[in-house]
């Protein structure tokens, strides 16, 4: 069973600008899915054109040299698009990674504070030797 996810809270203008300009809260998990989905349309279109040269290749050549070699240049294309969707992906998890490790050394900092403040010791009271 998946622990439960903590609300999250809402915040007014002024309090968005303040956690910006203090980095009380990461920006960057949001901006990295956006990343993420502008490099997999960067990859697409390059597997589109490799893909589309191959068949530009093969439509052009009048000899069947050319013909037989755009179909291994296009799945090598495709493959190599492939590899790289799953290399992007695992490059964007990675960064996705570590900002969750620091809201999460975040919470922890914040539990201990909240725990240490809770069970201050207290000081005995001071004896007079006379």
């Amino acid at each position: 069973m998946a622990p439960a996810k903590p609300k999250k809270r809402q915040s007014t203008g002024g309090a968005i600008l303040w956690d910006l300009l203090t980095f009380d809260r990461l920006m960057t998990g949001p901006v990295i899915h956006l990343i993420y989905w502008a490099g997999l349309g960067v990859i697409v279109l390059g597997a589109f054109g490799a893909i589309g040269a191959a068949v530009g290749v093969a439509f052009n050549d009048d000899n069947i040299i050319g013909k037989l070699l755009a179909l291994p240049v296009a799945v090598a294309g495709a493959l190599v698009c492939a590899a790289l969707v799953l290399l992007w992906r695992s490059f964007c998890e990675f960064y996705v990674a570590i900002f969750r490790i620091a809201d999460d050394l975040r919470a922890l900092r914040l539990a201990s504070d909240a725990d240490h403040a809770l069970h201050k010791p207290i000081a005995p009271p001071p004896t007079f030797n006379a």
